[in-house]
């Protein structure tokens, strides 16, 4: 007997694109279904204020972009990591940095500010899952090939700013650069000055993306290298010939993103404007309009035309305070399914109360603190991109 197929009933859930109708089989938001609850103690809010109030100038909170709001309000800047860090640094009078981001970003605070800082994660589940699958082990041995085969010494390694200290401090020590998503390009052009060949870490989309978009490369001229492959999956021609040796890593987030959302979401939403970040995978960002950093996407949305549609691919929580911030434009999540950077949600209320009432009884909880050498070598590679032709001046955060 032959199968039937039941069409499901539509779900109270589907999401809906903002400010419109219905149609629920094919119309997208900024909101997420299954919200998270609210926090079981109501008097958080409340209890976060205080703390806050008691320390006084003794700190100073740092609010990245992809946080959830119920944490950014106490932020007293808000931004991307390298900003974020830089601003720290500024603030000397601040004992204590607390870092509403994830465990790359505090390491980079702890790097750039002063010896009596002291720099909190409130939660030390917040990492970054592409940070991570650049382990400095795996690095060593990659570069240990790169040796082998007689290429190290042409090869300039570059690691995005969404890196481990311990590998920005790789690319100090072998003359290499750090770059953000906004001077990728920079960076790179700076390393073929230097060399023959760049081993781009840890994402490899930025450095694709870079590489052919921005340098005119060709496809050709990319390799990957997997380090949980022999050799890194690569022949020894593969690797002697290859311009851009890129590291096997991605975004969790931005590599959700894919070819037919942005096709589909244009046959869709006539007049859409599709804006995605450079961790996208290189089919998106070829069919996108306008490629940048969060702070580009943030400048090109709030001045857009009153009434422009806009097909965003990052991050959940920053695209809903674009719709919420901006309710003359029409702005969508690029993605079919909306979700949070689970990571950086890490970051709640609980925690933030937990960290600021610590302080507040004298205890540092969760302090983040990397070794003298580390941070010598690591703050080498960030000097050498400030020093890069109009950085310095006008860096922009990833």
């Amino acid at each position: 007997m032959a199968n039937t197929f039941i069409q499901p009933e539509p779900s109270p859930l589907a999401l809906l694109l903002l400010g419109h109708g219905s149609d629920a089989d094919t119309e997208r938001g900024v909101e997420c279904p299954g919200a998270l609850p609210a926090p079981s103690d109501p008097d958080l809010v409340s209890r976060a204020q205080a703390a806050k109030a008691a320390l006084g100038n003794r700190v100073y909170i740092l609010g990245h972009h992809y946080q959830r709001d119920e944490v950014i309000q106490f932020a007293d800047v808000t931004g991307d990591s390298f900003k974020l860090s830089q601003q720290a640094a500024a603030h000397p009078e601040a004992e204590f940095i607390v870092f509403e981001g994830v465990h790359f970003m505090a390491e980079s605070a702890d790097i750039l500010t002063a010896e009596h800082q002291q720099v909190v994660l409130p939660d030390m589940a917040a990492g970054c899952s592409m940070a991570d699958m650049a382990d400095i082990e795996q690095v060593e041995e990659c570069w240990d090939l790169l040796t082998e085969l007689g290429i190290a010494d042409v090869t300039v390694p570059i690691t995005y700013m969404n890196s481990t200290a311990a590998i920005k401090a790789f690319t100090g020590r072998n003359g290499g650069s750090v770059c953000t998503s906004s001077n990728a390009e920079r960076s790179l052009t700076w390393a073929f000055e230097q060399g023959e060949k760049v081993l781009f870490l840890p994402d490899q989309h930025l450095g694709r993306n870079t590489a052919v978009l921005d340098l005119g490369m060709s496809l050709d001229d990319c390799v990957v290298y997997n380090p949980n492959r022999p050799r890194g999956g690569l022949t020894d021609d593969e690797l002697r010939n290859a311009k851009m040796i890129l590291w096997r890593g991605h975004c969790s987030v931005h590599s959700r993103f894919s070819a037919d959302t942005v096709d589909e979401v244009r046959e869709r939403v006539p007049g859409v404007q599709v804006i995605v970040h450079p961790e996208c995978n290189f089919d998106v960002v070829s069919r996108a309009d306008v490629v940048g950093s969060t702070e580009k996407i943030i400048a090109t949305i709030t001045a857009a035309e009153p009434g422009s549609a806009w097909a965003v691919g990052t991050e959940l929580n920053l695209v809903k305070r674009l719709a919420e911030e901006h309710s003359d434009k029409e702005i969508i999540f690029l993605d079919r399914t909306v979700c949070f950077c689970s990571t950086m949600n890490r970051i709640d209320l609980p925690h933030l109360v937990w960290a600021l009432e610590s302080l507040v009884n004298g205890e540092v909880v969760n302090r983040i603190e990397v070794d003298a050498d580390t941070a010598h070598w690591a703050r080498v590679a960030l000097d050498r991109m400030l020093a890069l032709p109009g950085v310095a001046s006008a860096v922009q955060p990833d």
